[in-house]
């Protein structure tokens, strides 16, 4: 089990740091396009180059971590990628982080090891060839749902002339995007399951396209609800569901049960409540920040200035590329790779 978690930590981490550094590298290059000139540029940019392996290398990783632990075990996990790459920025890119930052980051690691402790207890899956037809069917209600009520929520917009986006459309399209993140998850599994039950082999590339088709389109809408709104809504929504959206479709189609023993039940339902929370102060430290009571507002405040000034040197020393420096409430941004800066 614990293989499987420090699989899927390297793979998540693989993930979140190598967007990041395709996002860096795009900034100085053209719309990507089939055409030989701009694809060659991609290639021989290095930080785009580190970064698209970086990725490919994550989602390997991935599929490994998938397939020798319960899904309901890896998709909280995979939840850290974020205070990963919070780390990763602040070391290695400089960032200053304040303490929420730093309570999120301790939060996803303490869930982990509850993952972990609580996971080793856990039975091996069994797909459920009754429940598989009604998790889909779940899903494109739930889906339909959403989109209807979107879609009428947009039309009460346009005939009231609003055109700021709204909350309700930043929650719908995050929860939309985590919905296929988590599915994606159980797809991938599902393969591996069907494998060691016997089934033809056939069946782990078709789950595994399936899986990418559900990434992809995660991909979309998260992207679609970034554009206009809010990323801290859109980005808290769509992990947070993706979330529970792995460990009940994983328990549901996959037949994973909770660990028998009290004490491993503990371990694990406190591992995904931290991490949950953990990705939430990540996500959204900034705007709490900002609602602390003003007393405590102003230590933070007066500690990180002095820990960005003893910074700013070694800062100017060692790159003096100034679009290095990527501030921890903002990397959410650069993962969805939307609204690009010049």
């Amino acid at each position: 089990m614990w293989e499987s978690i420090i699989l899927t930590l390297l793979a998540t981490a693989g993930n979140n740091i190598g967007k990041v550094l395709q996002k860096k590298g795009t900034i100085i290059l053209p719309p990507l396009s089939f055409k030989l000139k701009v694809i060659k540029a991609y290639a021989f940019n290095k930080a785009w180059t580190v970064g698209f392996l970086m990725d490919i290398f994550g989602a390997l990783l991935m599929l490994k971590a998938l397939s020798q632990a319960p899904v309901s075990v890896i998709q909280p996990v995979s939840g850290c990628g974020l205070a990963i790459l919070c780390i990763f920025s602040h070391f290695y890119l400089k960032e200053v982080m304040n303490a929420i930052d730093w309570v999120g980051i301790v939060m996803a690691g303490v869930g982990t090891i509850g993952v972990g402790v609580g996971g080793e207890e856990q039975k091996a899956s069994a797909v459920s060839v009754v429940h598989l037809p009604l998790l889909i069917f779940v899903v494109l209600i739930l889906f339909a749902l959403l989109s209807g009520w979107l879609r009428i929520y947009r039309r009460q917009r346009r005939e009231q002339e609003l055109m700021q986006s709204e909350v309700l459309e930043e929650i719908i399209y995050g929860l939309e995007s985590g919905i296929l993140f988590g599915m994606a998850s159980v797809i991938s599994k599902m393969g591996f399951v069907f494998l060691e039950q016997g089934f033809s082999k056939m069946l782990v590339p078709i789950c595994i396209s399936l899986s990418i088709c559900c990434s992809g389109t995660g991909f979309v809408y998260q992207t679609r609800g970034l554009k206009h709104g809010r990323a801290i809504v859109v980005s808290t929504c769509a992990a947070v569901a993706s979330i529970v959206t792995g460990v009940l479709a994983g328990m549901l189609a996959l037949g994973e049960q909770l660990p028998s023993s009290p004490v491993g039940r503990f371990w694990l339902l406190l591992g995904w409540l931290s991490i949950i929370g953990g990705v939430v102060l990540l996500v959204s430290s900034a705007r709490l920040l900002q609602h602390l009571p003003w007393p405590a507002k102003r230590f933070l405040s007066g500690v990180e200035k002095n820990i960005s000034l003893r910074r700013s040197g070694s800062i100017r020393s060692r790159d003096s590329d100034s679009s290095t420096v990527i501030q921890a409430s903002t990397l959410h941004h650069l993962i969805s790779h939307v609204k690009e800066k010049p």
